[in-house]
């Protein structure tokens, strides 16, 4: 079963304890960013601290509530303008908003998560696969048939492995 819309948007509105995502792919190309994106490219940074959107309300209701949404991400050095972005535009205010995001840096080592693909998993017991074509196009959000038991791992993996998205930005220029 394939994800859009509405019942995309009701899997982070429904969950009960944890929304959790593995990134592992250098950029995404979303058409709804790609004004923002030239922006940022062109010196233009928001300020993590007055951003406030629907996203971030979210995120401030759910941490409230004592539920949790994090992810990691497995990066490269250097960081693509992408990547830069991302941290800068999103991670940052996401971050202050309550998601637990972390960063795995694979640079001059053997990444314990090759071959794993980016997902979104829901409290443990729904995994959402998320299909890209190799530059970064969604191509779609596929529910996964099966056990989460794979994608629990990858998350063990990945938390173990990683840093918090704070520790990981001192010093960078995002």
């Amino acid at each position: 079963m394939y994800l859009a819309g509405e019942k995309w948007a009701a899997r982070f509105e429904d969950f009960q304890q944890e929304a959790w995502r593995l990134e592992t792919l250098p950029q995404y190309l979303m058409p709804q960013e790609e004004k923002e994106f030239a922006a940022f490219l062109s010196g233009r940074r928001a300020d993590p601290y007055a951003v406030s959107n629907e996203y971030t309300e979210r995120l401030r209701r759910q941490a409230a509530a004592g539920r949790v949404q994090g992810r990691v991400h497995v990066v490269n050095r250097p960081l693509t303008d992408y990547l830069r972005f991302e941290f800068s535009q999103y991670y940052a205010p996401h971050a202050l908003a309550g998601e637990q995001i972390r960063i795995l840096d694979v640079t001059g080592r053997d990444n314990p998560l090759a071959g794993a693909q980016d997902f979104w998993m829901f409290d443990r017991t729904e995994v959402v696969l998320m299909n890209y074509h190799p530059d970064g196009r969604q191509i779609n959000r596929e529910v996964h048939e099966g056990h989460t038991s794979r994608f629990i791992e990858y998350q063990r993996i990945a938390l173990a492995e990683s840093v918090p998205f704070e520790e990981y930005v001192k010093g960078l220029d995002v």
